[in-house]
């Protein structure tokens, strides 16, 4: 199956945090499963890192080799996942989270997160 995953997760999973679900750990970690992470998810930590609300202890270059080793797809923004943001109904005000969303509805993926607002979009969430 195809998941993609929000910034949270893929955050926990990298850290091997014990916040992450263990429903969410299982999935991630199984080789039969294709996990996706968003180049959104990578804009978002750059901004975090950048105004001292996110410390990771690994630069982002190297968490994408890392993340890619593990079997990782990255996912691209595409202008039609920017566009179907403008019909997502304003449950969630955070843009990436809606980008996220617009992703995982265009790229028909459950998504993963602790976020429950995303429930509201109609979209499977795991965690």
């Amino acid at each position: 199956m195809d998941f993609l995953l929000d910034t949270h997760t893929v955050i926990w999973f990298s850290e091997n945090n014990s916040i992450l679900s263990e429903r969410a750990r299982e999935i991630i970690s199984n080789p039969r499963n294709n996990c996706y992470m968003s180049v959104v998810s990578y804009w978002e930590m750059a901004i975090k890192i950048k105004i001292k609300k996110l410390n990771l202890g690994i630069n982002l270059f190297d968490l994408e080799k890392e993340l890619i080793q593990r079997g990782f797809v990255i996912l691209p923004i595409k202008i039609e996942h920017v566009i179907k943001t403008i019909d997502l109904e304003l449950h969630h005000s955070d843009p990436f989270d809606r980008l996220l969303i617009s992703q995982a509805i265009i790229e028909k993926k459950q998504i993963i997160s602790r976020d429950n607002i995303f429930d509201k979009y109609g979209q499977i969430r795991i965690w």
